[in-house]
């Protein structure tokens, strides 16, 4: 019943994070669209600070896109972020790697026939690598 629960949360983990990464991509993908095709606005657009805007139809639905140059006059009360596709994609990222390597270190993790650690220490190891590579790159 052990394996069969593990093999159950990594299969979820696998799933929620392939498509939290499609909808990263796709918000990435749509946004590098968006800056490739905004045209320049008419001289009472860009004395308002609007760098470039863009009229789209989709599903019935007029859309009206508007890029400032530095943001609005007034911020409006609601904003929304594209942000939880790529927090989505790193949770579930961590959760799976940690499903995989961490609760699984005896299997996934450890080498018996290369090395003698102990689970402990194999799972210390690859944090202070991680955490090294970290300080290095940044």
């Amino acid at each position: 019943m052990e394996n069969y629960l593990f093999e159950l949360a990594h299969l979820v983990l696998r799933y929620f994070h392939v498509i939290a990464g499609i909808a990263w991509i796709g918000a990435s993908f749509y946004f590098a669209w968006l800056d490739n095709n905004l045209q320049t606005p008419p001289q009472w657009k860009q004395d308002k600070g609007i760098k470039g805007d863009l009229w789209a139809v989709h599903g019935g639905g007029f859309y009206e896109v508007a890029k400032y140059q530095n943001g609005p006059e007034k911020m409006p009360h609601t904003l929304h972020w594209f942000k939880w596709e790529a927090y989505t994609t790193w949770i579930t990222g961590i959760l799976l790697f940690s499903l995989l390597y961490y609760v699984g270190a005896d299997v996934y993790l450890i080498d018996n026939s290369k090395s003698e650690l102990s689970k402990f220490a194999a799972i210390g190891a690859s944090l202070g690598f991680i955490g090294l590579g970290y300080g290095v790159y940044r």
